[in-house]
């Protein structure tokens, strides 16, 4: 008897439990496991000769972490920060990355049927790190790899880090 794999893989597909937040009017996730904390935005210390979209260093319990703006990363227009901004504390790689959002929006189950793969005619290789789309009722939300967000920023940045915190 002939089965439909693809329907039946998409069907069975793993439920994603993910943060949603907003860059400008367009909204993206990252996978909850990743995110360490959320937390208002609060002062920056710059680093000459960083990537375009590092914002510099942030203290987070006690630890000098870099900070990326993900508008600058994902190339959505840049805009001042508003009381809704918020760093979105991650940990991967090497260590942990504070990631600026304009507003993180809600946590959501997103059933695996709801989620398609990144298109060949979307994906470049400035934006591989897109790894799917949601399919929401009310809108599209972009599902984030993390690792293609940040895996050469950790591994820099953590070397320019630990004088910086023998220092202190």
């Amino acid at each position: 008897m002939a089965t439909d794999t693809h329907s039946e893989s998409r069907s069975d597909a793993r439920e994603e439990h993910v943060v949603i937040f907003r860059l400008a009017s367009e909204f993206y996730a990252l996978d909850i496991q990743h995110i360490q904390e959320i937390v208002r935005m609060q002062q920056i210390t710059a680093i000459p000769g960083a990537a375009y979209y590092v914002d510099g260093l942030t203290k987070f319990r006690g630890n000098a972490i870099p900070v990326i703006d993900l508008r600058r990363r994902c190339g959505v227009a840049a805009s001042e920060y508003t009381q809704d901004t918020r760093i979105v504390v991650v940990s991967g790689g090497d260590g942990m990355v504070g990631l600026t959002v304009d507003a993180v929006t809600e946590v959501k189950r997103i059933p695996g049927e709801q989620i398609e793969p990144n298109s060949n005619v979307v994906r470049e290789a400035e934006n591989d790190y897109i790894r799917g789309i949601a399919k929401l009722e009310d809108r599209l939300v972009a599902l984030l790899e993390l690792g293609g967000l940040i895996p050469a920023v950790i591994s820099r940045e953590t070397e320019t880090l630990e004088p910086v915190q023998a220092a202190a």
